[in-house]
């Protein structure tokens, strides 16, 4: 009697599993410390262990700690005190905000998704803060906007566009600080921070929306300051309206990538890189 053989189940034909990943041992020591950064066991302020102390509990080397390391400061998450010593760091927008609009602007983000989300955003920001805003907010703005309208008397309209830009995006900040809601701060400097370049872009265009800005800020303030709600959303909604539209008439096309309006990539990176120096 001829032996019989069984045919493997269609299932075997092809792998079942993939081949295993294995990541360097230095992201697999600086996951773990970042899970025990944002877990809330290791606590902003904490001095880490020593690099020696740390490939003992680890099991590593000490050059697997130190790339670790390395890695979770570009992350925000440590940072160097006196020396040589690490602590456990709370990232803030200048750690996230650069890292988020370059992004941006690798993944072609356009002035039309930027104002899209913008028009959400920044109008919810002044409608919180217009219940929570305090006396030293009102101090900065009222600083922010008297040097906003002092740059309308600069001969130079280049420079005044640069720094009337910065000036604004600084209003929009000050005023999401006022909110006194993190996650509304955080969610929107990076699309504000690429603002500036197409601020810069719409000033050196149309001159005359330089006044225009500084009547919107005005409006906002006064909203705030009288504590409204309703009109302080009402103003800096129409405020990006009104962005949008002298975008349009400078000719300037909403649709195209950062990158392109820009010029050049390094040039909107370093404009990131301004704004936080």
């Amino acid at each position: 009697m001829a032996k019989q053989t069984l045919d493997p189940p269609d299932s075997y034909a092809a792998p079942i599993f993939k081949t295993l990943r294995r990541d360097p041992a230095y992201k697999a020591v600086s996951g773990v410390m970042e899970q025990h950064i944002l877990s809330g066991r290791l606590k902003t302020g904490t001095a880490l262990p020593t690099e020696l102390d740390l490939a003992a509990q680890f099991g590593v080397n000490r050059s697997t700690i130190r790339e670790a390391i390395r890695q979770l400061e570009q992350e925000g998450l440590v940072e160097r005190r006196g020396g040589k010593k690490m602590f456990v760091a709370l990232p803030g927008l200048f750690d996230l905000a650069p890292r988020a609009a370059r992004s941006l602007i690798m993944n072609q983000v356009t002035f039309q998704e930027l104002w899209e989300v913008a028009s959400v955003v920044e109008p919810a920001a002044a409608r919180l803060a217009a219940e929570r805003i305090d006396d030293a907010d009102f101090a900065q703005l009222e600083a922010n906007l008297a040097a906003c309208r002092a740059t309308l008397e600069t001969a130079d309209l280049a420079m005044a566009a640069q720094i009337h830009s910065g000036l604004d995006v600084e209003f929009h900040a000050l005023v999401a600080r006022a909110s006194r809601n993190r996650s509304l701060m955080l969610a929107r400097e990076p699309f504000s921070l690429l603002y500036r370049p197409a601020l810069t872009l719409l000033q050196k265009a149309l001159p005359q929306s330089a006044l225009r800005n500084v009547q919107a800020h005005e409006q906002i303030l006064n909203a705030l300051k009288a504590r409204d709600p309703d009109r302080s959303y009402s103003w800096m909604h129409k405020h990006l309206i009104d962005f949008r539209a002298g975008f349009l008439k400078a000719g300037l096309p909403m649709d195209a990538p950062v990158e392109a309006l820009t010029g050049h990539l390094s040039t909107a990176v370093n404009a990131l890189t301004e704004n936080f120096s």
